[in-house]
C-alpha cells in the first residue's frame, strides 16, 4: 500500500482576519479527522495547519493511496422473521440479502446471535477500502461544510451561470499525494499543483509545487509567503522585539492584535514610526486604543509603562526604501490622534454631574428602565453594602463610624457619576474606554480622593485575570454595579442558557466572587443579594434562590479551575458557605485533613451518620441524657465529644479551620468503637432517641468546616 504525505490547499481572496486562525484550525482538523476515520490516515499521522490571508492548507503525513478492506457485520433481521418453521430462508430474508448484493447461497454462512430478548441473523462481509480520491473528496467536502464561517458570500463562477457560496471567492485548489495530483474538486475548482505567492513580491507566479513536502519552502522562497500562521506570528514577535530593544522600549502586549495582524500579512516587515509628542497629553488609553483598533499598530511603552510617541507597524511589503511606507502610516494616524485629542478637550468642558440628567434619556433595558434609574439603584445598593460592612465591624469605634460615613458618601457619589461617561464623545467613539474616561474626567474636576479611582474601577474585574478595584470605594461600587446587573436580569428572567450569555452574567458573577474571596470581605452572599432587592421595588420578581444557585455553580467551576479536586469543592460548598472569603481557607483545611491517617475512617463514619440521620422522622433531642448511655462505647464517644468539641469549635470561630479539623481527628477511635459495639436503632424508643441525639451532636461537630462525608470513597 503506497504511503505518502498529503497536501491540500485552497487559495482564496483575502479572508476575514479575525476569523483566519479558527478557519485554518478547523480546515485542517476536520479534513485530517475524516481521513483517519476512513482508514486513509492513522493516529500516527502528523497534521500541520497552514493559514495565511489568501490560503487555507493542511499537510498530513503517512496517508495511504487506498484504505485497507475491512470486515463488517451487519444485522439483518430477527431469526423468527428470517427463517420459517423448517429453517429455510423466508422471502423477507432473501429480499434483504439481494439489497445487500448477496443471494440464497449466503444463508448457511449467516451468524445467529442474541439481540435483546430474541435472536437475530447477522451477515459478515468485506467492504472495500476507499481510494484516496474518494476519501479526500469526502474529507474536503466535510471540512468546507464545517468551517466556522462568520458570514457567507455568493459569487459567480467563470462560466457566468453557476453561483457558489463561501466565505470569499476561491481561485485555486491543490491536492498532492507525494508528487501526484489527486483528482478532487470543490467550489467549482479542480485540483492541481499550481498556487500563487505574494501579490507583489513573489519571484515566480504561478508556483508549481513539486510535491507535498515542498509546500512551505517553495512558498517562502518563490512566493515570499510564510504560510504557517504560528510561524508568521512568531516572526512578527521577533521583529517587534528587535525593533523596540535598541530604543529601550517595549511593544504593547496584545494577543488578539497579534493574531489579527498575523492574519493581515503574508510576509511581515516591521517598521518604526512616530507621531507628534503633543498628542501625549491625551490619556494614553485613548491613543493606544485608536492605534490598535483603527490602524493595527503596536504602540511602544517606556520602562514605566508610559506611552511614547513612537510605534511599530507591520507592513506586508519590504521595499528597499521604506520611507514612503513609514510616512504614509504616520500621515494616516495623525487624524485619528487629532480626533482623540478633540474628543478629550470637548468632554472636559462639561462636568460629570451636569451629565447625570442625560442618563434618564438613555435606555438600559426595556424592562429595567434607563441608565439614570440604573445608576440610582447602584447608589442604593452601594449604601446597603456599606451598612453591611459597618455591621460586620467589631469593635465599632467612633473612628470606624467616621470612616464609614466618609466611605458611604464617596461610594454614593461614585455610583451616581459612574455611568456619566457613557454620554461623552470619547466613550461614544470608543465604548471600551467606559469607566476609564470617567476616572480621567473626575480627576480633571478635582473630585474628592478615591472617587475618581472608584469611577474608573467600578467595572473591574472586566475579564478573567483582570485586576480588582484598588480602593474601598471602588470595591463597594464594583460590587453594587455587578449585583444590580445580576439581580435585575435574573429578576426579569434573563438567565444565561447553554453557551449564550448576552449580558455577560457569568462574568459579573465571577467578578462578585473574586472580590469577595480575594479581598476577604466580611459579607454574606445571601445577605448581599437580599440587600439589593429593595432598590428594584416591584420592578422584578425575587430571584434570590436562582441567583444564589447560579453563583455557587460559578464558584465551584472557578475553584476546580484553580486546582481543587471535585471532592474537596463538593465537601466545602455542600454547606453553602455565605462568606466566600472563608472558602479558600476551608478548602486548604479539608485538603490537610484528607491527608491525615484518620481521615478515611472518619469520612466513612460521617457518611454513615448522615445516612442514619436522613431516615429519622421528627425532631431529635438537642441534649444527650448521660444516664441513658448504657454501653461503654457510647459513654466514651460522648465523653470524647464533650472534651474535643469545645476546642474544635473555638478554633472554628477563630477561622483556624485546619486546626479545628485536626482536633476532630482524635474522635476516630471512639467513633469506630461506637459503631462496632452499639446498636443505634434499639427497640427502646428513649434509648434509640438518645443514641440518635449523640450522633446528631457528632454530625454537627464534624461538619462545620465542610461536609466530610463527601470525602468518603
Amino acid at each position: 500500500m503506497s504511503m505518502q504525505n498529503l497536501l491540500v490547499e485552497l487559495f482564496v481572496e483575502e479572508l476575514p482576519p479575525k476569523a483566519l486562525k479558527k478557519l485554518g484550525e478547523s480546515f485542517s482538523t476536520v479534513l485530517a479527522a475524516s481521513l483517519k476515520a476512513q482508514g486513509l490516515a492513522s493516529d500516527q499521522s502528523a497534521v500541520t495547519s497552514f493559514a495565511s490571508p489568501r490560503r487555507l492548507a493542511v499537510h498530513v503525513t503517512q496517508v495511504a493511496a487506498k484504505a485497507a478492506d475491512r470486515s463488517v457485520q451487519q444485522k439483518l433481521m430477527p431469526v423468527a422473521v428470517a427463517l420459517d418453521a423448517s429453517g429455510n430462508a423466508t422471502p423477507a430474508l432473501l429480499k434483504k440479502l439481494a439489497a445487500l448484493g448477496a443471494d440464497a447461497s449466503a444463508v448457511p454462512n449467516l451468524k445467529r446471535a442474541p439481540d435483546g430478548k430474541a435472536e437475530a441473523l447477522f451477515l459478515d462481509s468485506m467492504v472495500a477500502g476507499a481510494t484516496l480520491a474518494e476519501g479526500l473528496q469526502k474529507a474536503l467536502d466535510e471540512s468546507l461544510a464545517k468551517l466556522p464561517i462568520p458570514k457567507l458570500m455568493t459569487y459567480q463562477l467563470s462560466d457566468g451561470w453557476s453561483d457558489v457560496k463561501f466565505v470569499r471567492p476561491a481561485h485555486g485548489l491543490v491536492a498532492l499525494h507525494g508528487s501526484e495530483v489527486i483528482a478532487i474538486s470543490a467550489l467549482g475548482l479542480t485540483a492541481g499543483r499550481h498556487t500563487t505567492g505574494h501579490r507583489f513580491e513573489a519571484s515566480v507566479s504561478p508556483i508549481v509545487l513539486s510535491d507535498a513536502d515542498s509546500y512551505a519552502n517553495q512558498l517562502a522562497e518563490q512566493g515570499a509567503v510564510i504560510a504557517g500562521f504560528d510561524a508568521r506570528r512568531a516572526e512578527i514577535v521577533r521583529q517587534l522585539q528587535a525593533a523596540a530593544a535598541p530604543l529601550g522600549l517595549t511593544p504593547i502586549e496584545d494577543e488578539a492584535l497579534l493574531d489579527e495582524v498575523t492574519a493581515l500579512v503574508e510576509r511581515p516587515n516591521v517598521l518604526l514610526c512616530q507621531f507628534e509628542p503633543e498628542f501625549l497629553g491625551v490619556p494614553q488609553e485613548c491613543l493606544i486604543l485608536t492605534m490598535k483598533a483603527n490602524q493595527k499598530y503596536f504602540p511602544l511603552l517606556d520602562a514605566k509603562g508610559k506611552l511614547t510617541h513612537q510605534f511599530l507597524i507591520v507592513s506586508n511589503i519590504s521595499p528597499a526604501d521604506a520611507s514612503a511606507v513609514v510616512q504614509g502610516n504616520e500621515r494616516v494616524v495623525r487624524p485619528r490622534l487629532s480626533d482623540a485629542k478633540f474628543f478629550f478637550d470637548q468632554d472636559r468642558k462639561k462636568t460629570l454631574e451636569s451629565r447625570v440628567p442625560g442618563l434618564d434619556k438613555v435606555v438600559y433595558h426595556g424592562k429595567l428602565g434607563t441608565q439614570g434609574e440604573r445608576s440610582e439603584r447602584v447608589r442604593q445598593i452601594a449604601h446597603a453594602i456599606v451598612n453591611q460592612l459597618r455591621m460586620a465591624t467589631v469593635p465599632y469605634t467612633a473612628e470606624a463610624k467616621d470612616e464609614f460615613e466618609v466611605l458611604d458618601a464617596k461610594a454614593q457619589q461614585a455610583a451616581r457619576l459612574a455611568k456619566t461617561d457613557l454620554l461623552t464623545d470619547m466613550v461614544g467613539e470608543f465604548p471600551e474606554l467606559q469607566g476609564i474616561m470617567g476616572g480621567y474626567y473626575a480627576r480633571h474636576e478635582g473630585l474628592r480622593d478615591g472617587v475618581a479611582i472608584a469611577i474608573e474601577d467600578h467595572y473591574k474585574p472586566r475579564f478573567a485575570g483582570d485586576a480588582l478595584p484598588r480602593n474601598h470605594t471602588g470595591t463597594v461600587v464594583a460590587l453594587a454595579d455587578k449585583l444590580e446587573t445580576l439581580v435585575g436580569l435574573f429578576g426579569i428572567g434573563q438567565l444565561p442558557t447553554g453557551d449564550k450569555d448576552p449580558f455577560a452574567l457569568r462574568r459579573h458573577a465571577l467578578g462578585v466572587i473574586r472580590i469577595l474571596v480575594e479581598k476577604n470581605l466580611p459579607l454574606d452572599l445571601a445577605a448581599l443579594v437580599e440587600s439589593a432587592l429593595p432598590a428594584f421595588g416591584e420592578l422584578i420578581a425575587n430571584p434570590a434562590e436562582a441567583l444564589l444557585i447560579f453563583m455557587q455553580d460559578r464558584l465551584a467551576v472557578t475553584l476546580r479551575d484553580q486546582g481543587y479536586s471535585a471532592q474537596e469543592v463538593d465537601a466545602v460548598l455542600a454547606l453553602a458557605p455565605q462568606r466566600l472569603g472563608d472558602v479558600p481557607r476551608r478548602l486548604e483545611a479539608v485538603r490537610a485533613f484528607a491527608a491525615l491517617p484518620e481521615a478515611a475512617s472518619l469520612a466513612a463514619a460521617n457518611k454513615r451518620v448522615s445516612n442514619i440521620l436522613k431516615k429519622v422522622e421528627g425532631e431529635l433531642p438537642s441534649a444527650v441524657d448521660a444516664d441513658r448511655l448504657l454501653e461503654a462505647a457510647e459513654q466514651q464517644l460522648n465523653a470524647a465529644l464533650a472534651q474535643i468539641r469545645p476546642q474544635a469549635d473555638s478554633l472554628f470561630e477563630q477561622h483556624d479551620y485546619e486546626a479545628s479539623l485536626r482536633a476532630l481527628a482524635a474522635l476516630k477511635d471512639p467513633v469506630d468503637a461506637f459503631f462496632d459495639g452499639v446498636m443505634v436503632n434499639a427497640e427502646d424508643p428513649a434509648l434509640r432517641a438518645n443514641r440518635l441525639g449523640l450522633l446528631k451532636n457528632l454530625h454537627e461537630a464534624m461538619n462545620r468546616v465542610a461536609d466530610l462525608s463527601r470525602l468518603a470513597a
